[in-house]
């Protein structure tokens, strides 16, 4: 069997989603710097958009399928791989709120560190980077909330043309159904046809045979 554009785009969509599992569970794992928590968002929202993308092709492949049943198949493919995504979305969330938490703790530990002078510029200077951090943790988590947002509404266009194959499928199979059903009420006609044309062909060779009996009688009667 030849390796398909479609079966390269189906490796590249578990690829993607297993790196992101794994991204996942470095920032579950991650207590800070924040600067370290950034890195990891952004490499989650890049291989985040790539799944979306293979998502899209995948779902352009399945709207082009001849066949309405493969087509239904696929889609409920990609319509899977969409419900996965929501399920992943929700998982980055929860860790990125978890490790933010577990970062504020440190900071506020350190605000309350020290005792004067200098150790106070470096308060404000620490209240500052919380301040900024807590801005950017609210930035990632409104980022967070559109991304599950836009894929909950591209999961259920992609279960409306699922359900409009789905009803496409079925009504292919009743007009198929239909039509086997005519194929043979038409056979049995054209059988029973056939016999009366049979038996039309024997009647007409008796009345034929008849008649040349009766002439061969009356020559018969007319010579002797």
């Amino acid at each position: 069997m030849s390796y398909s554009h479609e079966d390269g785009i189906r490796q590249e969509i578990v690829s993607l989603n297993l790196q992101i599992k794994a991204l996942i569970q470095d920032i579950k794992v991650c207590h800070g710097p924040a600067a370290i928590l950034n890195e990891l968002n952004g490499e989650v929202r890049s291989k985040l958009t790539s799944l979306r993308e293979e998502l899209e092709k995948l779902e352009l492949i399945a709207k082009e399928k001849d066949k309405e049943s493969d087509k239904f198949e696929l889609l409920k493919q990609v319509n899977s791989h969409r419900q996965q995504l929501t399920s992943t979305l929700k998982d980055f969330r929860k860790a990125n709120v978890a490790c933010q938490l577990e970062i504020e703790k440190k900071n506020k530990e350190l605000l309350f560190e020290g005792t004067q002078g200098s150790t106070l510029k470096k308060r404000v200077k620490d209240k500052e980077q919380y301040v900024k951090f807590s801005s950017d943790v609210t930035e990632h988590l409104l980022s967070i909330s559109r991304q599950l947002a836009e894929t909950t509404q591209r999961s259920a266009h992609t279960l409306e043309n699922l359900t409009n194959s789905s009803t496409t499928v079925l009504t292919t199979r009743d007009e198929f159904s239909n039509m086997g059903s005519l194929l043979g009420q038409s056979r049995k006609l054209l059988t029973k046809y056939g016999r009366r044309e049979c038996t039309d062909k024997v009647l007409v060779l008796f009345a034929f045979a008849f008649f040349l009996a009766c002439v061969i009688y009356i020559i018969k009667k007319r010579i002797f």
